[in-house]
């Protein structure tokens, strides 16, 4: 069977897109066909890899619009997902493009600083004795020790396409989640208030990074658990933080989201006074009715029973 890879090219400014046919044998990943090509075809393409066994992500790229790491998929099963025999391969998205699949991961790596991904041991530990822990507490991060910092769940991101200056990376957020439900760190609340400034609340919860992790980490989880832990550490005091408990009281009081008040809960009077076009706009169009009190849903007992259960298997 014969692909051809579509692959987007960037060379000095120049972009093109350029196709190349190559035979499929068994077992071929997109990363093997891109050596065939650089080998036999066309030396001038350029792309990263390294460890060719899903470890160092070096060669994660985008394939028919989704990140991938081009060593552990087989051609043939994307010809199968997609129902075609084009692949269309190019860089990550949410990166600076470099030449042809190769991004510039610098910007990136320096954004990672920002959540001071350093475990700063408790003062009971020493350099002699060490620093313990028991298997539990280090079950509770392990997996976010996983990250191979692929990209490929920025590449998917939404808020990082519509604005990466006030968003960090979902692996950034890994990073700290990772370090902050370290047991031996003696100041989580440092990497929780730089998390904040860096814009944990403003994730749009696409999961979107999580449905594209390849080590299956579960970003836009680990973005979660950081929000939890704000309140654990008593860094509620903003908008985003406020929404969240406006709903869970919501919820828990009455079964039902009581939106026409959504706003002032969460920004204040002040805040909410602003946006007061768009409620008429919605009271006009029979939208919201604030005169009409706020009906209580006659299952709210088994909302709140459910909702109880869920944090405590959260727990």
């Amino acid at each position: 069977m014969m692909a051809t890879l579509r692959i987007h090219r960037f060379v000095e400014g120049r972009k093109w897109v350029q196709d190349y046919k190559v035979e499929v044998t068994k077992g071929m990943t997109v990363l093997e066909a891109l050596i065939s090509i650089k080998e036999h075809q066309d030396p001038s393409l350029s792309f990263t890899c390294s460890c060719r066994s899903s470890i160092c992500g070096a060669c994660a790229v985008r394939v028919n619009g989704n990140a991938e790491l081009s060593c552990e998929k087989l051609v043939s099963d994307l010809i199968a997902r997609y129902q075609t025999e084009t692949l269309t391969i190019e860089p990550l998205g949410n990166f600076r493009v470099i030449r042809d699949l190769i991004v510039d991961w610098d910007p990136k790596y320096a954004r990672i600083k920002k959540v001071k991904p350093v475990v700063h041991p408790k003062d009971e530990f020493s350099a002699e004795d060490g620093c313990r822990q028991s298997p539990a507490d280090f079950d509770k991060y392990k997996k976010y020790a996983g990250c191979i910092l692929c990209g490929s769940c920025v590449s998917e991101c939404n808020k990082n396409t519509l604005n990466q200056k006030d968003f960090l990376d979902p692996f950034a957020f890994v990073k700290a989640e990772r370090i902050t439900a370290d047991s031996r760190d003696k100041d989580p609340e440092e990497h929780l208030k730089a998390v904040l400034d860096a814009g944990l609340w403003r994730c749009f919860n696409c999961q979107e990074c999580t449905a594209k992790c390849p080590k299956h980490l579960d970003p836009a989880g680990a973005i979660e658990k950081l929000k939890a832990a704000t309140f654990k550490y008593h860094l509620d005091d903003n908008v985003g933080a406020r929404h969240a408990k406006a709903i869970y009281d919501d919820i828990q009081e009455s079964g039902t989201l009581d939106e026409s008040k959504l706003n002032i809960k969460s920004e204040g009077f002040f805040l909410a006074g602003l946006r007061a076009p768009m409620a008429l706009r919605l009271m006009r169009v029979g939208k919201m009715n604030p005169l009409e009190s706020h009906p209580v849903n006659p299952e709210v007992k088994t909302v709140a029973a459910i909702v109880k259960v869920a944090e405590k298997e959260e727990e």
